[in-house]
């Protein structure tokens, strides 16, 4: 399972596979081509809720990562589809946040790394 975490204001690489972002809202000021997404899954991301409250403050960072698994364990089929394209080749996950280190792409591949059967 090769899973990588790119920041989508990075430029895309012939070696990242299949782009997929993993925010609920599409990134600010750029377009579909300079994301170069193949597939956006919102349903994945952290509710509005859960990404308000966490606010990319470090201190919430554990709490966050256990609420977040709750949600995506609440979504057997979306993570089904995601398992699918993991399991084809190799993928990276697209985020947007500015924290290279506490973002939901983070939370989601340490998410798909240690709960492989859920």
């Amino acid at each position: 399972m090769r899973i990588a975490i790119k920041r989508v204001y990075e430029k895309a690489s012939r070696t990242d596979g299949r782009r997929i972002l993993v925010d609920r809202i599409w990134p600010r000021g750029l377009t579909k081509a300079d994301a170069a997404i193949d597939d956006w899954l919102k349903a994945l991301a952290p509710s509005s809720a859960l990404r308000t409250w966490f606010n990319h403050d470090p201190a919430r960072w554990t709490e966050f990562q256990r609420r977040y698994a709750r949600e995506l364990d609440a979504d057997p089929e979306g993570l089904a589809e995601l398992r699918h394209h993991v399991k084809a080749g190799p993928v990276t996950l697209v985020y947007a946040a500015r924290d290279e280190l506490h973002n939901n792409a983070v939370a989601l591949k340490h998410y798909l790394e240690h709960h492989p059967r859920r």
